[in-house]
């Protein structure tokens, strides 16, 4: 035999008309033996054993064996009596030998056969390409089955029924893509090479050094969360449970969207369910990060419509912008309305006291702050300021409390390299801080905020379990580049769960059709993050190829898309994918241990967290009402009349104006609403007869403005968009549509 093996590859080929098949397996690839069934007159199947040349049992040899079958054949290997092929037969080799046919089927499940003194498989992408090298020292005989013969070696077959309607250039389309997608035979698993390994395993080495024994690691450990555990509790108690305003008592904790005076009629006939308007103070604590809370529906105020925007009304009235001429309709965020008057801080939030100051005429709009405020031209019955010197330190410890967080899960992430340890401490450790301090939920009782963090956790735990099982352990098992893992994934999984700090940016509130279209960017920005996730997916599918996982993930991804087509079908349920439900579904495409899969994979962990933290399970399918949430409804509007003008001039009375409308009101509808100023100044039902509405001038020199709205009981549907009667004693009808 020669030394590049082609001499016995040559003598096996010429003996037995056989030849390397580059699709078998490694085990059987190291094999020098060969298997062909030949066609024989008497209906028989003959099989033809080749045995290559070993130092031991001489040169390579051809055997034949009548076989009724091609199926039970191997297993009647030995027994029949061997016939010449070409040359003298020669004894079969030792059973003990390492080229016995047998012992493919003798081996225990799992057993890879070894052969001393082959090369390592060569990796190949093409399944027809021929995995040879210079160096070969062995025939590469494969074992092969009847439908992979030649044409004078195969059984006659039939072809299949659906296969002979498909052209031959689609069949080859097909098999080409198919091995495509099956990847590189073997495949290739992903690891991380550290980058500067001594640096890395530096902490490692400095644990085992220090702490070599398992019971002082977890005697260390427990030492660790529970220094963690006081940490954090001492920083949070003091951030959410703040001391007394003097003079003033405890100040109420309130939201970023908490208002003083309600939407529409929802404060009643001329406001009186929200009074007092003047001479009442009020305690408060604003939490951090409210300057970008908007209105996330049309909200009108008098004649104008405002969207996607902070919803505060005035400002500071005079140009050295002095805290005591500042003041806001009881419509705004109070704590927007802190912030834009410098009451407060947007970082760190804050404590004080406002106060109601009664009926403002003037409310100018301001850019302060990087909030401009909406301006309003006429009078509200209701308005607030807030006191010099009440202004308290019981500020909002998110960012410290941020410091303590980050700073005990770098030290855990660099010191420990086993992901059963390092994946729960960091989801339990980033759920909490998300649920109780970045991020939590719009509650002002922080003893509910609690219950509810224990209630979601449970079920939020079941999901990372399954991910980290299936997912999450495939690509952090072995992993010793410490540095590298904190940065990446625990850097990621951070960006992830700060949301609110992050990805909220994005001008895009809620992934639903109304919003894309209405936000102004949201289409833009969407383009963006698609062709982003595009090529992502696309790596990332290269990579699952080389690992010979894409088949089953391609598979996967075909089921997630189904379901979602199918929920999409259902009637009057609208899809909306939560930032949750898109981290549980884009995880498994990152369980592969490469750079960029630790990124990716830390941000999809760090989104499903602060999905749950902040809102919980919200639901893949919800109502039309449920995304509308306070929008416009779609109900009829009411038919008004061009109103009747009596601006009295030169009379000595105030002027009026009349509005009527026709009886009956349409099906469904027995009232009507009309609002003067945002305020509801008129309720009218038809039992009463009432089918007009007159109106004495509040305040001369000011504009007021006039919605109409129709009744079903208590129940009002959507309000019309303002007419207004201008100062001058003009009207202006309104437009079409509603408000």
């Amino acid at each position: 035999m020669r030394k590049d093996g082609s001499s016995t590859s040559a003598s096996a080929s010429k003996g037995c008309n056989s030849r390397p098949r580059a699709r078998a397996p490694p085990q059987q690839a190291r094999l020098r033996a060969a298997v062909r069934l030949r066609p024989l007159t008497n209906g028989k199947a003959e099989a033809v054993s080749v045995t290559a040349s070993d130092p031991r049992n001489g040169p390579a040899t051809c055997r034949r064996h009548a076989a009724s079958s091609a199926a039970p054949f191997l297993g009647h290997l030995a027994s029949p009596q061997p016939s010449v092929c070409g040359a003298p037969a020669a004894s079969l080799p030792r059973p003990d030998s390492r080229h016995e046919l047998g012992s493919i089927y003798e081996m225990p499940p799992g057993t890879e056969p070894v052969d001393e003194g082959v090369p390592p498989p060569i990796y190949r992408d093409d399944e027809n390409e021929q995995p040879f090298s210079d160096d070969s020292t062995a025939a590469h005989a494969t074992l092969v089955d009847a439908s992979e013969a030649s044409d004078e070696e195969q059984l006659t077959q039939k072809p299949s029924s659906a296969s002979k309607y498909i052209p031959p250039p689609l069949q080859r389309a097909w098999k080409a893509t198919k091995a495509w997608v099956k990847g590189p035979q073997p495949p290739r698993p992903w690891s991380i090479r550290p980058l500067f390994p001594r640096v890395q395993r530096a902490p490692i080495n400095l644990l085992d050094r220090y702490f070599p024994k398992r019971k002082h690691k977890i005697a260390l450990l427990v030492v660790f969360y529970i220094a963690w555990f006081l940490s954090f509790s001492l920083v949070l108690h003091r951030s959410a449970f703040a001391a007394d305003i003097p003079g003033y008592g405890s100040p109420v904790n309130i939201r970023c969207t908490d208002r003083l005076w309600s939407d529409a009629n929802s404060c009643g006939l001329n406001g009186d369910q929200c009074r007092p308007f003047a001479n009442q103070t009020i305690a408060f604590r604003c939490p951090a990060n409210c300057k970008r809370t908007q209105v996330l529906n049309p909200h009108a105020v008098g004649a104008k419509e405002i969207n996607y925007r902070p919803l505060v009304i005035g400002g500071p009235t005079d140009e050295e912008e002095t805290l005591e001429n500042t003041y806001y309709r009881s419509d705004s965020f109070i704590c927007g309305a802190a912030i834009h008057a410098g009451f407060i801080s947007d970082r760190s939030g804050g404590c004080g006291v406002l106060s109601f100051v009664g009926e403002r005429s003037y409310y100018p709009s301001v850019n302060r702050k990087h909030i401009k405020s909406i301006g309003f031209n006429s009078y509200f019955p209701r308005s607030f300021g807030f006191l010099e010197g009440t202004h308290s330190k019981c500020q909002d410890l998110r960012w410290p409390l941020l410091g303590v967080s980050l700073t005990f899960t770098i030290l855990l992430s660099l010191f420990t390299s086993s992901p059963a340890v390092f994946f729960p401490s960091m989801f339990l450790g980033i759920f909490f801080h998300v649920a109780l301090a970045s991020d939590p939920p719009n509650l002002t009782d922080y003893y509910s905020i609690v219950s509810i963090a224990l209630g979601r956790l449970l079920p939020a735990s079941f999901c990372m379990f399954a991910v980290y099982k299936f997912f999450v352990r495939r690509t952090l098992l072995g992993l010793d580049a410490q540095v590298e893992k904190t940065i990446l994934w625990l850097g990621g999984c951070w960006v992830g769960a700060l949301n609110n700090y992050t990805f909220d940016k994005i001008p895009i509130e809620r992934l639903t059709p109304h919003d894309i279209k209405n936000q102004p960017g949201a289409v833009p920005a969407l383009i963006i993050i698609v062709l982003t996730l595009l090529c992502i997916a696309i790596g990332q599918a290269w990579c699952l190829r080389v690992e010979g996982r894409l088949p089953r993930y391609l598979a996967l991804y075909g089921i997630y898309v189904a379901v979602i087509l199918i929920l999409v079908a259902i009637p009057r349920m609208n899809v909306r994918i939560h930032h949750y439900i898109l981290g549980l579904l884009l995880v498994g495409g990152t369980s592969m241990q490469t750079r960029p899969s630790l990124l990716f994979q830390g941000i999809l962990i760090g989104l499903f967290i602060n999905g749950i933290a902040r809102w919980g399970f919200d639901s893949i399918l919800q109502t039309p009402a449920e995304l509308r949430g306070d929008g416009q409804l779609g109900t009829t509007l009411p038919t008004i009349t061009a109103p009747i003008l009596y601006n009295n001039i030169g009379t000595g009375l105030r002027p009026n104006i009349t509005f009527e409308w026709a009886l009956p009101h349409p099906k469904h509808y027995d009232g009507i609403s009309i609002l003067v100023n945002d305020v509801e100044r008129f309720r009218g039902y038809e039992d009463a007869s009432e089918s007009s509405f007159t109106w004495v001038r509040h305040m001369d020199g000011v504009p007021e403005y006039f919605r109409f709205a129709l009744l079903d009981g208590s129940a009002r549907g959507d309000y019309t968009k303002a007419g207004t009667w201008h100062s001058d004693g003009s009207w202006k009808q309104m437009a079409a549509g509603p408000s």
